[in-house]
């Protein structure tokens, strides 16, 4: 007899965290209307807006970029470090952090070395943490994610952002019923595709915030070095890597960028390499990827779509690759030094 492997401990930590995460999320959303309204005046009065964080928190800044732009804003997402070291002026601008401890350290010396916050924000999972205490906040429902790579702190971030933008006009319809009602698409093909690979590489255009999620999540659970290009950048040069030992994940939406990333994907076919592809596009799949096909989305109502799958497919494929995933070896869920 073959014995059955025991689910790490830490894995179990993310399963409860992801089984809450569209309850705290509808939450989320409805509790912080007026907070988010506070901030939508602030972005539509300045129609700049610097948005700030580290790890996850970037990801999602870098997710809700097109988003704001959408509307006219000039929205720039920035590593909170790289704001600390070569930092964009302030003047005139909305600037919202990020911090699902609102403790990390990069939040603790920005804001010590920051004067003027009349036009600043903040994002975070704890209403009575530095953030919270420092500036207005939107608070996530739930308290802080107590499992190692973020999943449920994502959903709820993505949920704080629809906040804002309802508040700047935006329909949540679409992002709502994605989030009360969510899809169920199968993984095992795509998890098989990946069985051989030794990196992995994720893309995509307007959705490229969500790959860059996706890829953090991958490297801190399964400890292989993968990481996110924006569609055109892998385009141009780093291709010379594709083979079969590197796995692509592509991200499709229904909106205008749909047809490069159908390009590339056809180009990844060609070089061998194992592809999967997250698709609500409503377009046909390319022959030879593993498509996990979700209904025509754009936006947050695609991002909520494909980002619980997108969890799950990170978390199967770290568990069959390292015996304790999820437990971190080498860093903490609070970053406390830089």
């Amino acid at each position: 007899m073959i014995a059955q492997k025991n689910r790490p401990a830490g894995l179990v930590a993310i399963d409860r965290e992801m089984a809450r995460q569209h309850e705290d999320a509808l939450a989320s959303f409805a509790s912080n209307r007026e907070v988010a309204a506070e901030v939508a005046a602030s972005i539509s009065k300045n129609g700049r807006l610097l948005l700030l964080g580290m790890g996850a928190s970037h990801a999602v800044a870098r997710a809700v970029e097109p988003l704001y732009r959408a509307h006219g804003i000039d929205a720039i997402a920035l590593p909170l470090s790289e704001q600390l070291g070569q930092p964009l002026p302030l003047t005139g601008k909305t600037v919202i952090v990020t911090s699902q401890s609102g403790e990390s350290a990069e939040v603790l010396r920005w804001f010590a070395e920051t004067g003027d916050r009349t036009e600043t924000f903040g994002l975070t999972l704890e209403e009575g943490s530095f953030l919270g205490r420092t500036v207005p906040c939107l608070v996530g429902a739930g308290g802080s994610e107590l499992a190692f790579a973020a999943t449920r702190s994502l959903t709820v971030t993505f949920a704080l952002h629809l906040a804002i933008l309802t508040a700047l006009g935006d329909d949540p319809a679409g992002a709502l019923a994605g989030l009360n009602a969510p899809q169920a698409v199968e993984i095992d093909a795509a998890l098989a595709a990946l069985r051989m690979v030794t990196t992995i590489v994720t893309s995509g255009r307007k959705l490229q915030g969500v790959a860059e999620a996706l890829a953090l999540g991958f490297t801190e659970l399964s400890r292989l070095p993968c990481f996110s290009l924006e569609g055109g950048q892998l385009r141009h040069g780093p291709m010379e890597m594709l083979g079969p030992s590197i796995g692509v994940v592509l991200f499709r939406g229904d909106d205008p960028t749909a047809d490069l990333v159908t390009a590339m994907a056809v180009s990844v076919v060609e070089t061998g390499a194992p592809l999967i592809v997250f698709d609500a596009s409503g377009k046909p799949p390319v022959a030879g990827a593993a498509t996990l096909a979700f209904r025509p989305a754009s936006g947050l109502a695609a991002i909520f779509a494909m980002l619980p799958v997108a969890q799950r497919l990170m978390i199967a494929f770290a568990d069959s690759r390292v015996e304790n995933a999820g437990t971190p070896v080498r860093t903490t869920k609070i970053t406390r030094s830089e």
